[in-house]
């Protein structure tokens, strides 16, 4: 059984990633997401040694958010240790860029799914992450005029 590590920010990135749960019944999974009061029932939905918080941070606040990502960076490479996944799967941002770039550098597959919010520009996390995903799937098919290369799929709710 694959272990499988999915991986985003809150919000509706999450809600996104989410929309996926059917799948941890076939595999090992693991669930990463930022700690906030919204979403810290996930230990008791999914186990508490099913899921791990990263800090939560937003660009809006720069100095802080510089701090906060350097710490889930370190905090990104302490998980994949303690993890060890064989598959990556996020629908973003930010919180999931170190950990795709993490497991790329391991030799582990990366599955990027862009965000259903944007239909016709890329997202810079997005843009980060194409060149290295071994599956980058688009949820519009305007969306393959920016990543040639992605799969459209449709959307993911």
């Amino acid at each position: 059984m694959k272990k499988i590590l999915f991986i985003s920010s809150t919000g509706g990135h999450l809600t996104e990633l989410l929309q996926l749960k059917d799948m941890f019944q076939r595999c090992d999974y693991h669930l990463i997401t930022e700690k906030t009061s919204a979403n810290e029932s996930l230990r008791d939905q999914f186990g508490a040694d099913r899921v791990d918080y990263l800090v939560y941070g937003t660009k809006s606040h720069l100095f802080s958010y510089l701090f906060k990502f350097s710490w889930n960076c370190l905090r990104s490479l302490w998980l994949y240790w303690r993890i060890r996944p064989d598959v990556v799967i996020t629908t973003g941002t930010h919180t999931a860029v170190p950990m795709c770039k993490i497991a790329h550098h391991f030799g582990k597959k990366v599955i990027w799914i862009e965000t259903f919010a944007n239909s016709r520009t890329p997202t810079a996390a997005g843009k980060m992450i194409y060149p290295i995903a071994d599956l980058f799937l688009v949820q519009w098919e305007s969306m393959l005029e920016v990543y040639p290369k992605a799969v459209y799929k449709g959307w993911i709710f």
